[in-house]
């Protein structure tokens, strides 16, 4: 009699630990396919391969979205995926990435804004103001990068510079 209730727990466990392997898996699966929407390639593959016109596939870009959330965000080694994954809500940008010219687009400003990062440290952004430009036009310390603070300096040059260069990209292709 005392052995049946053990064999309960037992089988309990073994599904509790069962259920903890199948989240950890789709947890790493997950993650690894966010992070391939940072390669602009990719993208243009499934463009190609006509995913975008999947509406169960859109409905699974609708539902990766929490991954943009801190305790999600923070596991992302490429953070260009999760502002990939916001641009692929834009059917007009998932029609473009069919165009291999505009992945190689992508993929340049892509490369080039990787090339000219400036490493951070104490705060500060090495290798001065970016050629002088002010690219934030919002920092107290007269709107160049490295006279404000260092984490506004990051903001400044990931969602103004590298979003701007893909906005203003997808919109001269639909002028």
């Amino acid at each position: 009699m005392s052995e049946q209730p053990l064999s309960e727990e037992k089988k309990l466990e073994n599904k509790a630990s069962e259920l903890e392997k199948r989240n950890k898996r789709r947890f790493q699966i997950e993650l690894e396919f966010i992070q391939c929407l940072a390669n602009p390639w990719y993208l243009n593959n499934l463009a190609q391969k006509e995913y975008f016109e999947d509406p169960v596939f859109l409905n699974y870009l609708e539902y990766l979205k929490y991954w943009k959330r801190p305790e999600y965000a923070k596991f992302i080694v490429y953070p260009h995926a999760l502002h990939f994954l916001d641009l692929l809500q834009n059917p007009q940008f998932r029609e473009h990435l069919k165009n291999y010219d505009v992945a190689t687009e992508i993929h340049s400003k892509q490369y080039y804004h990787w090339l000219k990062w400036r490493h951070v440290e104490g705060g500060n952004v090495e290798g001065g103001n970016a050629g002088g430009r002010n690219v934030g036009g919002g920092n107290t310390g007269g709107g160049n990068i490295g006279e404000g603070s260092g984490q506004e300096d990051i903001e400044n040059i990931m969602l103004i510079g590298f979003m701007c260069l893909l906005h203003l990209r997808l919109c001269t292709i639909m002028i």
